[in-house]
């Protein structure tokens, strides 16, 4: 058989296949008679569409991204639907560079893709092109019968001249993206897609790259992972829209931890009161965005020493803290990442009260090196010192804090296992493909937003800590912009002292 087209009928199996899940069980009426009524007696008028507001700086990111990487085609897809059991899918989340280079956010749209590639007259300036389905007419089954697609079952979808008007770039149908993909390819044009975010966009670039001439195995896995290593690297420093973006994010997510500050009464009176505080950050962000940004991690006494404590099953005790790191991720998809540690009494035990002193010291050293030209390591360097020190003062080092701190010690390290510092944008940990020099050994520059998170955990059956401080965790977390001369705690709205939590939880619980 021949193996022509394979990798475009693959995905139009899948199409078709997803599309019909449920079909065994429908009673939807197919006599002309019906499909004639329903198809009739619809206002037709389509919507004014305005530009996206990100449509104004995507061009000058696609411009870079093809001087970045000259005379090659590139696809990025925006991702598929996942099945999450049976017949029900996990909501969409568009591929970040995707979204990125488009300017499409929320759950727009799956199975689309967008292409760029250097413009025929100017090769350091870009042309991109959007395939996406558009709406189908009301004549079509496809408006009452299709689950995927169909507007009865997923709402209106957009024209291709309304997603033209909104994106301000070429908008085609999706079945005209392999012939686009294939047109020129070759000696002087190659063809490179994002990897690993929807594998039928995938095998028909692959199979058009062998059709044409253009290396497979691992060369062409090189070229896959150099497109995504420069739409991480882009992104380390943001323009003003992101930075707008982002102080929206982070106004958004204090408000969510507001609301969860008055639902504390009633987690301590509920089984699984970690969920119910989960549930009051979630509420908040879906009503302010597009939903959490990552999995919220409500994590009461001993589940606090548990850096990914994302289960939110346990209780949560009057005597206890109970750490908080919880993001809103707006339309936009940017995502603030704030962490707060708080004592569900209202009060601080001196015990406890120490421990978070300790790491709000740590975290105050690494703002007081944060400037332009530091090394980005150089953060969790001064954030590790004080924690070591204090850790020694306590009696809990088998050395000095010096040698702790030497490589050939990090004993502090038992109670901070994870890093000080991470960027932040579109994605949580904003930039992870980047390369080291680009990340941890670069210098700051303004526009970088990273966190700082120091924190202690002394889990509960840790022996080498006195009993008071077993089942303690504490982290702070706060999201910050590199400023010209220095920085800017973007999340300094959230109280940080342990006085002023004190005061926050009094004026905000019911």
């Amino acid at each position: 058989m021949s193996t022509e087209n394979t990798a475009s009928t693959d995905s139009s199996d899948r199409m078709k296949d997803l599309a019909s899940r449920g079909d065994s069980r429908s009673q939807r009426p197919s006599n002309e008679a019906f499909r004639e009524f329903i198809s009739s007696g619809w206002d037709e008028t389509v919507p004014v569409a305005d530009p996206l507001p990100a449509a104004e700086v995507t061009p000058e990111r696609r411009d870079a991204l093809v001087r970045r990487l000259p005379g090659t085609r590139l696809v990025l897809p925006a991702g598929v639907l996942k099945v999450r059991s049976n017949d029900t899918d996990y909501p969409f989340r568009p591929d970040t560079a995707f979204a990125y280079y488009s300017g499409l956010g929320t759950d727009e749209e799956p199975d689309s893709v967008l292409v760029v590639e250097p413009s025929a007259e100017d090769p350091t300036l870009s042309r991109a092109t959007y395939f996406f389905r558009p709406r189908a007419g009301f004549d079509s089954s496809e408006f009452y019968a299709d689950a995927r697609y169909g507007e009865m079952w997923v709402g209106r979808r957009p024209t291709l001249a309304e997603a033209g008007r909104r994106l301000g770039i070429e908008v085609r149908h999706i079945d005209e993206l392999r012939d686009h993909l294939a047109k020129d390819v070759g000696a002087h044009l190659s063809l490179s897609v994002m990897p690993a975010v929807d594998a039928g966009v995938e095998a028909m670039v692959q199979e058009i790259r062998g059709q044409n001439g253009l290396p497979d195995g691992e060369e062409a896995t090189a070229e896959f992972a150099a497109l995504k290593e420069a739409a991480s690297e882009q992104r380390l420093v943001k323009d003003d829209y992101e930075i707008t973006q982002m102080r929206a994010a982070v106004d958004a997510t204090i408000r969510g931890f507001e609301d969860v500050i008055a639902q504390l009464p009633a987690a301590v009176g509920h089984p699984r009161g970690e969920r119910v505080i989960e549930g009051a950050f979630t509420a908040s962000a879906r009503a302010a965005g597009n939903g959490v940004g990552y999995d919220t991690i409500a994590a009461a006494g001993d589940h606090a020493c548990t850096l990914h404590w994302t289960r939110n099953d346990g209780a949560v005790r009057e005597d206890e803290l109970v750490l908080i790191d919880a993001g809103v991720e707006i339309d936009s998809l940017y995502t603030a990442d704030v962490t707060r540690t708080l004592p569900v009494s209202g009060t601080f035990s001196p015990v406890q009260r120490k421990v978070y002193d300790a790491v709000l010291e740590a975290a105050d050293a690494a703002f007081a090196v944060a400037r332009p030209g530091l090394r980005f390591r150089e953060l969790h360097t001064a954030a590790m010192e004080v924690l070591a020190d204090r850790l020694e003062e306590w009696g809990l080092l088998p050395g000095t804090a010096a040698q702790s701190l030497s490589a050939e010690g990090q004993w502090h390290r038992r109670w901070m296992p994870h890093g000080t510092s991470h960027h932040l944008g579109m994605d949580v940990h904003d930039c992870a493909q980047a390369r080291r020099e680009m990340y941890l050994d670069a210098e700051l520059e303004p526009g970088m937003v990273f966190t700082i998170e120091p924190g202690l955990y002394f889990k509960e059956n840790d022996l080498l800590v006195p009993e008071e401080l077993r089942g303690i965790g504490v982290r702070i977390e706060d999201d910050v912009l590199v400023t010209a001369d220095g920085v800017e705690n973007l999340s300094a709205a959230a109280p940080r002292t342990a006085a002023e939590v004190e005061r926050w939880i009094a004026g905000l619980r019911r």
